[in-house]
């Protein structure tokens, strides 16, 4: 598939973010332009609406927010939501951040709005990257997820739709207990597609989602070793959202596949180190909040009151998250935390304290090994 190498290539990351410092921009940005949609997942986030909110930021007040993101210069926008395709300006709005050098990615969601003109039309306005979800290897098991019937059939031809343009595709997952069995048939069903990569979701318990549905850090473990035999095929990136320690299983198995691994070509690129909640991510809600992320629902501030960047750069909430010394428990201690960090998302969402250990990773760092070996000796003696 030689699409692949070239597609996925400018998919990921630019030259000129080589040397992106997270510390005063972030690598990506994400703006929720409305939590309007049609469907009503199971896991969503956003707890999405039938109808748009009275209070989103309006046109002229997303284009400054626009503005304000390429002063930032991030490596990507993403338009998210809800379904950006609720908005009525929503072309608008991508040819406002096109123009403005923003390299923009687009969520929609898997209804009817998502027709072969529509897709064409956002490319035309300046989108280069269409994310699209499938929970499912079948309509039965997606669209259960969906809440909505027809949202796998029409995911399915918007993907089909996306290659015939070279319009790159990026496929999202949200790995849960409920469809963890299902995801090696997911994936033949990806192969069957031209898609530049497969960014699997851990189910963070924000919004709709359930804490019982997330995995357990001993099934995140397994799940990664069938995302790493899938990266090493080389048909497509492999990457995860919610799970940093994915990067700490790569650097491990690096030691015994050898850099030329397909899978290591995600950690070998460009992409600057310690990417999380806070840390190289900005999201903006649609009303204007500024999140770390938008699966940690702590404002910071809003847009129409702050300044993006100032949010950013000097927010106390932000320069915590960026500062992986703060980190208690295990994350504290281990070796890995400045190429990891945990999912800040996850320690919040189950201990109310954004800096603690993150209960999905079952990693023994060697600190903390050392010092129950230690502990171990003294009473003993």
């Amino acid at each position: 598939m030689d699409l692949i190498p070239s597609v996925v290539d400018q998919f990921i990351a630019a030259p000129e973010h080589a040397r992106h410092d997270l510390q005063t921009s972030p690598w990506v940005v994400i703006w929720e332009v409305t939590q309007a949609c049609q469907l009503a997942c199971r896991h969503c986030r956003a707890s999405a609406q039938p109808h748009r909110h009275p209070l989103e930021l309006s046109t002229a007040e997303g284009k400054r927010l626009l503005e304000e993101v390429a002063r930032l210069n991030p490596a990507v926008l993403v338009l998210t939501g809800g379904d950006p395709l609720e908005r009525d300006d929503i072309y608008e709005l991508v040819g406002h951040a096109a123009a403005l050098g923003l390299e923009v990615a687009f969520t929609p969601s898997g209804t009817p709005l998502l027709t072969p003109a529509a897709i064409s039309r956002l490319q035309s306005s300046g989108v280069r990257r269409l994310a699209l979800s499938l929970d499912g290897a079948s309509a039965a098991t997606h669209d259960d997820f969906r809440g909505v019937g027809g949202s796998f059939a029409i995911t399915l031809q918007a993907a089909q739709a996306a290659a015939r343009l070279s319009l790159p595709v990026q496929i999202n997952t949200t790995a849960t207990r409920r469809n963890r069995a299902e995801l090696p048939a997911l994936r033949a069903v990806l192969d069957t597609l031209q898609i530049a990569m497969w960014s699997v979701f851990f189910l963070i318990p924000t919004g709709r989602a359930q804490r019982g549905e997330m995995l357990s850090a001993d099934e995140t473990e397994e799940l990664f070793a069938f995302l790493y035999q899938t990266g090493a095929r080389g048909q497509y990136l492999v990457r995860t959202t919610e799970a940093p320690h994915y990067r700490r299983y790569l650097r491990q198995a690096r030691h015994g596949a050898g850099s030329a691994d397909p899978a290591q070509r995600w950690a070998r690129r460009a992409v600057p180190r310690g990417i999380g909640d806070g840390s190289g991510f900005v999201f903006i809600s649609h009303t204007g909040e500024i999140y770390p992320s938008g699966f940690l629902p702590l404002s910071a501030g809003n847009v129409r009151y702050h300044r993006l960047g100032e949010v950013y750069r000097h927010a106390p909430l932000f320069q915590a998250l960026r500062d992986r010394e703060r980190l208690k428990g295990k994350c504290g201690v281990c070796e890995y935390r400045h190429l990891c960090g945990g999912s800040r998302a996850r320690a919040y969402a189950l201990t109310g304290d954004y800096l603690a250990a993150d209960s999905g990773c079952n990693y023994q760092p060697r600190a903390s090994a050392q010092k129950a070996v230690s502990a171990a000796d003294i009473s003993v003696t």
